[in-house]
């Protein structure tokens, strides 16, 4: 078998924590002669824009206990059997060398189909605690790569660190040079994710607003919303006097963050990665409805290097994100430091990492037949 005949499924849930791991690993598999495809469903779908265009998309059918009401929860398993059954007839066509899944709903379909025809697979976990997909598969698969270090793993379980893979157009900015605070026009990114973004849009302009004047005048920012938000938050900027854009996605997130004197985020593994790479200095905030709290986990590196200040949600009020933010502008001494520490935090070559793992796998099933 040639190399370029080789082909990668990944299978990723709706969320960008998952799928931008999925995007670089689908560019990076591409520059090597593989084909790729991406098994995901409606929900993650809204994430492709950014796939290479030679990424062949097979949407199937998924779903989640966690929404939904009573009936909703009850036909789970009915449409993820569904999901299964087309995804065998899938690989039956098309028998995929390796089988990456990144978690999320979605990624179930293709990981159990891979698991019934004894397919090479992996799981990659994104955050410090393993998800409940992972987990579920964490047992029956050939391999299990880990974005944060250490994750927290079942009895009788090992995984291998490689880091979080980011977008090739993150890497591009990796090291980027940093400005720290001062008495000239100064950034700051304000990222909630794709969950919880609402705290931030409720607590961040009124303690931006609350800087002192010195602060203010300079002050530039990029602020990413839910859509129900955008209007109240961009009006509320726009009636102190603070100039910002307000969106609910920035296609330029490299650039915005190259250029921020500090980023204030929640601490998805993913924003993580990227706020790591780029080398800045951040205040993030984790989700707190997170079932295994998996985003203070993930934050943890970051904030014993000294490159970030975490702040829990319970007790979080305008007064004290003020503080710490004002804190912040007033020592920029301090400022460049943190930056430093991020990018030693920073697992550049996660994509290259994670890439070799696929190859190993594809090399076993040659040489030795279906390791399974």
């Amino acid at each position: 078998m040639s190399t370029k005949s080789r082909l990668l499924l990944l299978a990723a849930g709706g969320t960008g924590g998952h799928m931008y791991p999925a995007q670089a690993l689908a560019e990076a598999m591409l520059a090597k002669g593989w084909r790729v495809k991406l098994s995901t469903d409606r929900r993650g779908a809204r994430y492709t824009e950014g796939f290479p265009s030679e990424v062949e998309i097979e949407q199937i059918s998924a779903s989640t206990f966690a929404r939904g009401d009573f009936w909703a929860k009850l036909i789970v398993p009915f449409v993820l059997g569904i999901g299964v059954v087309s995804s065998l007839f899938a690989m039956r066509r098309d028998p995929p060398d390796v089988v990456v899944g990144f978690g999320g709903y979605p990624s179930i379909p293709a990981l159990a189909a891979a698991w019934l025809l004894r397919r090479p697979r992996m799981i990659h976990e994104q955050n410090g605690v393993l998800g409940r997909v992972n987990q579920l598969f964490a047992k029956h698969v050939n391999q299990l790569a880990c974005g944060s270090w250490p994750t927290a793993m079942p009895a009788g379980v090992t995984g291998v660190h490689t880091g979080n893979p980011v977008r090739a157009k993150i890497l591009d900015r990796a090291g980027a040079g940093y400005i720290a605070p001062g008495d000239y026009p100064m950034s700051v990114l304000v990222m909630g994710g794709s969950q919880g973004a609402r705290i931030l849009s409720d607590l961040v302009p009124p303690a931006l607003v609350d800087l002192p004047i010195a602060h203010l005048k300079h002050l530039r920012v990029s602020h990413q919303a839910r859509r129900e938000d955008i209007e109240r938050v961009a009006d509320f900027y726009a009636d102190h006097g603070i100039v910002a854009e307000v969106e609910t996605f920035f296609d330029d997130i490299p650039r915005r963050m190259s250029e921020a004197q500090l980023v204030i985020s929640r601490a998805g593994a993913s924003s993580v990665a990227d706020i790591s790479v780029i080398g800045r200095p951040s205040i993030l905030i984790p989700l707190a409805s997170a079932i295994r709290d998996e985003q203070t986990a993930n934050a943890q590196a970051l904030v014993k290097a000294d490159a970030a200040i975490l702040m829990s949600e319970p007790g979080l009020t305008v007064a004290t994100l003020s503080a710490q933010i004002a804190a912040f502008m007033d020592a920029p001494d301090k400022a460049t430091p943190m930056a430093n520490a991020a990018l030693r935090c920073a697992v550049p070559d996660a994509t290259e990492r994670l890439a070799a793992l696929v190859e190993d796998l594809a090399l076993e099933q040659i040489t030795r037949g279906d390791p399974a």
